[in-house]
């Protein structure tokens, strides 16, 4: 099969693409489900069952092993109903053409696939060449599924410990690899290695004699060193990485994973450059682990895919990441955030999103996981949160406890965004005994906590006018900096011919370039790092300081070099991208002048 577009929809919350394969796949277009949340995965079940009038028996949290079985259940649904509607397609393309048509015209002008069609067109080809070419070439998006690592909570049966075979990730991983699905494991959030050694255990994720594999492994990574070592790691035993999926660190929707000062733009180059060195030096290793095991030993070059996401806008930076970078898929995942055919937003949320512009964006502490998180100021989830404040009983009831992660408390494992583990926290800084100001900067920090393992998936039921008497209504949203940037509702045609350059729905004129946009970012938050240690900078921190700066500046050293010989882009374009460079090599020297004098003045003190 030839892959029909040069885009894919990635993961977007919990909710936000909960059902986005059922919506999209027909189209050839790939997308990502996210396995962290059954119980909203359950209830999607039962309400497709009851809409397409298909049996539904409740996986109840009594059943064992439920959260592995609703997974499985959902995807394989899911899977069911998308393949329905993809033949339903096939079927009504042949008799009428409309449908097959309207397939071929939202492809990129340069697809193959949309020329052989034009081909067989123009020369009168007959119903049964039509068909059978359908069958041959036209094809479903995959259906991928989305797992983050570090989600991944031990679980109890009656106060006793369950293996960990039962731990959150775990049995996602295990309710994705018993489905019916042909389609890829998309592992996120960093190295877990209980998780990876887990993989071994299902047949699924190795590869056949001629290189192909029943489910993929795909990694989302922010650098090169984090690909080679996960890569060769999981290669020891026998899994192949089938695709690195390469995220900006931190102009991107959701989590943020900031690198140490490295920007997409040498990363992806350095991908690039060594492509054949990554797939030779892991496939080495995985075809001796192969022989170990006595598994089949795949006897071809293993396919192996580089895809980027993270910020990109425009058709011109679509196509740019294809030529220069050639990268073999594009993520777009903000502006899809505005196309109902594609994702599941509720009004409400929709309305916030549209109207968003770059001061309602910001990078936040509010994830429970201690990361970095994207977050759209004044959504519903961080409003509740606010309320809880101000009547005196800050933090979640925690009804879900998927990022139940922290051991703080003896005997107790709690969520930094529950209300029990702020009780405890704020009770421990009463008696700390700070100055005014020192306490309300440390209670801050133990309530801006918000519960987005919630927050992230209510929208879903919202917009399908499911219960949330649970849950609740309050909806967190995660969107990346470039939703500023698009300020209307759209189609799934119009965001598709977007990316392709048939059309345009930004109608700003501001818009920075992905790569500026993602530099700009990178320098306000070393900014913020600066000024969070001054008063106090150590060694340690001196030199991380003085790491990220370095990198940042080889950063703008590589974009000049770049951009200033590039032939493929616009004038206009090149010249505003080299002008934001200057600006930004300035600000980026006054920054290492503040480090410069901090330092000092440690030294002075510590003399």
């Amino acid at each position: 099969m030839i892959t029909s577009h040069s885009f894919h929809i990635p993961v977007m919350g919990i909710g936000y693409t909960i059902d986005t394969p059922l919506k999209v796949s027909r189209y050839g277009i790939d997308s990502v489900i996210s396995l962290v949340d059954d119980i909203l995965i359950e209830k999607l079940r039962k309400m497709y069952c009851s809409k397409f009038e298909i049996p539904y028996n409740e996986i109840t949290e009594k059943t064992e092993d439920f959260r592995a079985k609703r997974i499985t259940s959902y995807l394989n649904l899911i899977h069911e109903l998308a393949s329905k509607k993809f033949e339903d397609f096939k079927n009504s393309a042949i008799e009428t053409s409309n449908e097959l048509r309207e397939y071929m015209s939202i492809l990129p002008d340069s697809s193959s696939l949309k020329k052989e069609f034009t081909n067989l067109i123009s020369n009168h080809a007959t119903l049964k060449d039509i068909k059978s070419w359908i069958h041959t070439h036209v094809s479903m998006g995959s259906i991928d599924v989305n797992i983050m690592t570090k989600v991944d909570k031990d679980n109890y049966y009656e106060k006793e410990k369950l293996p960990i075979a039962y731990n959150d990730a775990h049995a996602a991983l295990r309710g994705y690899a018993n489905s019916n699905l042909t389609s890829s494991l998309i592992l996120s959030a960093g190295m877990n290695p209980r998780l990876y050694n887990y993989l071994e255990n299902f047949e699924e994720f190795y590869p056949t004699k001629n290189g192909t594999f029943k489910k993929r492994i795909v990694l989302k990574v922010s650098d090169y060193r984090s690909a080679l070592i996960q890569g060769k790691y999981l290669a020891k035993k026998g899994l192949w990485v089938s695709e690195y999926r390469i995220e900006s660190g931190l102009n991107c929707g959701g989590h943020a994973f900031a690198t140490d000062g490295h920007l997409l733009g040498p990363i992806l180059a350095k991908f690039r450059d060594s492509r054949k060195e990554l797939r030779q030096s892991v496939q080495e290793i995985l075809t001796r682990a192969l022989s170990q095991k006595g598994k089949i030993v795949p006897t071809i070059e293993l396919p192996l895919k580089i895809t980027a996401q993270g910020g990109v806008g425009t058709a011109e930076e679509h196509q740019f990441l294809l030529d220069h970078y050639q990268v073999d898929s594009v993520g777009w995942g903000t502006p899809f955030l505005l196309v109902p055919e594609a994702t599941t937003v509720d009004n409400h949320t929709l309305k916030k999103l549209i109207k968003a512009k770059e001061e309602d964006l910001y990078l936040s502490n509010i994830s429970p996981l201690g990361v970095p998180f994207n977050n759209l100021r004044n959504n519903t989830k961080d409003i509740e949160k606010f309320n809880l404040i101000s009547k005196g009983r800050p933090g979640s009831s925690c009804p879900k406890k998927y990022v139940a992660l922290n051991h703080e408390f003896p005997e107790k494992v709690l969520c930094t965004a529950s209300r029990q583990y702020q009780y405890l926290k704020l009770q421990q800084l009463e008696k700390e005994n700070l100055s005014p100001e020192k306490y309300q900067n440390e209670y801050n920090k133990i309530v801006e906590k918000s519960c987005v393992c919630v927050g992230l998936g209510t929208a879903a039921l919202l917009a399908n006018n499911l219960d949330t008497s649970v849950e609740g209504d309050g909806v967190s949203i995660c969107p990346g900096p470039n939703i500023a940037y698009f300020s209307k509702e759209v189609s799934l045609s119009e965001t598709i011919d977007h990316i392709y350059g048939r059309t345009n729905i930004i109608t700003r004129t501001d818009r920075p370039n992905m790569f500026i946009k993602e530099l700009t970012i990178y320098l306000e938050f070393l900014s913020k790092k600066i000024d969070e240690i001054k008063e106090d900078i150590t060694d340690k921190q001196t030199k991380y300081l003085i790491t990220f700066s370095d990198n940042l500046k080889k950063g703008i050293a590589y974009y000049y070099e770049l951009f200033s010989t590039q032939k493929n882009l616009q004038d206009k374009t090149k010249l505003s991208i080299i002008n934001d460079l200057e600006t930004n090599k300035k600000l980026l020297d006054l920054l290492c002048e503040k480090i410069s004098v901090y330092a000092t003045k440690r030294t002075h003190h510590t003399v």
